[in-house]
């Protein structure tokens, strides 16, 4: 049998690690459970063909990629694949996703992405015979061929692709190594994709100030996916967000995703949902949340590295070097382990895990601090405002006024404390 991996390197020793305080023994004898991971990030490849300029895996501050292998040994996937399948059996789920990411994932092939899933699936069938595996991988589309689109079909995996937009003006910062750009091939293997709308999963789209928002929603529109999301830089209050200053009072990433929201609104029901904006108007409503950019619904996912590792999510990268790092690995540690860390566990106990300005602000429960990562001071750690605060606080704000107007009438006086 081979030798299982060295263990990973001890958590970061950086004076913010995050919630190092928190005493989760203590919270586990109060009666307060964690909930289980339903969502497993398998990172299949740790390189990329790709070098976008703001890409925050390869130019951020964590480059523990070096050390880990270019594409994930079999004995890994085959371990995951059981402490997968025995998580699901100790907490009796009835499906788990799958997400394979990279990197850039296809780099693995097609095929191997389809052997890994069918590894996942015969593990969990196995021992948590009524869970359903749903499988997905994140592309940058350049390499999606015919044949790779056949064959990810055929292992009923689903495609999400990460864009700056639908053109070739809108992607001038998805590069090639080279420096040449990535949009030529990424635009055939969307036409390839379009030709399959039941592999679709949707697309992600970094927001660029620079870029027009009403051009960059028609632009993704254009190519009809089933959904799309507009996301917010990974920024820290040490590395603010481009184009802004730790001490500025301007609210430029509102003004962009009100701009889209509006004419998003204005089209509707014609044209992709727009996750951020769905979001809100849900937790405005008093729904549940599902996303991790707002609300304050527990973290339910969970990485593993192409060594093992069991790591947070990787927006943490962002904030130091180590940061997503708990210290676990699959080959020594179950899933249930990793729920107790201090970190995953912080991030599962909702309003309690924010600071006193998030508890008392009116859109608090609907903003829920903002992404976690967003969140970091090198001195404070991660119990901050959100770098977003004004503009998150701004958006909110707007987006329950037009709900307001929609539902009683331009002029109607609403709010999220009304609503």
């Amino acid at each position: 049998m081979p030798a299982p991996p060295p263990p990973p390197p001890e958590p970061s020793r950086h004076p913010s690690w995050p919630h190092r305080a928190l005493d989760v023994a203590g919270l586990r004898r109060s009666g307060v459970r964690p909930l289980p991971f339903r969502q497993f990030v398998l990172k299949v490849h740790s390189r990329c063909n790709l070098a976008c300029t703001y890409c925050y895996v390869y130019r951020g501050a964590d480059h523990s990629w070096r050390d880990r292998p270019p594409r994930v040994p079999d004995r890994v996937v085959r371990r995951a694949a059981r402490r997968i399948a025995d998580h699901a059996a100790a907490h009796g789920l009835d499906a788990v996703h799958l997400n394979f990411h990279g990197g850039e994932p296809l780099l693995a092939g097609a095929a191997f992405l389809a052997e890994c899933a069918a590894t996942v699936r015969a593990a969990v069938r196995a021992r948590a015979p009524g869970c359903a595996v749903h499988a997905s991988l994140q592309t940058n589309a350049t390499l999606l061929t015919d044949r790779a689109l056949a064959v990810l079909a055929a292992a009923d995996i689903r495609i999400g692709v990460s864009l700056d937009g639908g053109s070739a003006a809108l992607n001038g910062r998805r590069i090639t190594h080279a420096g040449r750009p990535a949009w030529p091939a990424a635009a055939r293997g969307l036409r390839r994709l379009s030709a399959r709308p039941d592999s679709w999963a949707g697309i992600l789209c970094t927001i660029d100030l620079e870029s027009d928002p009403v051009e960059v929603y028609e632009s993704l529109a254009a190519l009809r996916p089933p959904a799309l999301d507009l996301l917010l830089p990974h920024a820290t209050w040490s590395s603010p967000p481009p184009g802004t200053s730790p001490a500025r009072e301007a609210t430029p990433y509102a003004d962009w995703l009100i701009t889209a929201f509006d004419h998003w609104l204005a089209r509707r029901p014609a044209g992709p949902p727009v996750r951020i904006f769905r979001e809100i108007i849900g937790l405005l409503l008093g729904l549940p949340g599902q996303a991790e950019a707002v609300g304050t619904s527990p973290l339910v996912a969970v990485v593993i590295d192409t060594d093992g590792s069991i790591e947070q999510v990787d927006s943490l990268k962002t904030a130091y070097a180590g940061a997503p790092a708990t210290g676990l690995d699959v080959f020594r540690h179950s899933f249930d382990e990793a729920l107790d860390h201090p970190g995953i566990a912080a991030r599962q106990l909702g309003p309690d895990a924010l600071p006193d300005a998030c508890r008392n602000c009116p859109v608090g429960e609907v903003c829920g601090g903002g992404n976690y990562a967003h969140r970091y001071r090198p001195d404070t750690g991660f119990r901050n405002r959100s770098v977003y605060c004004a503009d998150l606080y701004r958006l909110i704000r707007h987006v329950a006024v037009r709900l307001g107007e929609t539902a009683c009438g331009p002029g109607a006086r609403t709010g999220p404390d009304r609503l």
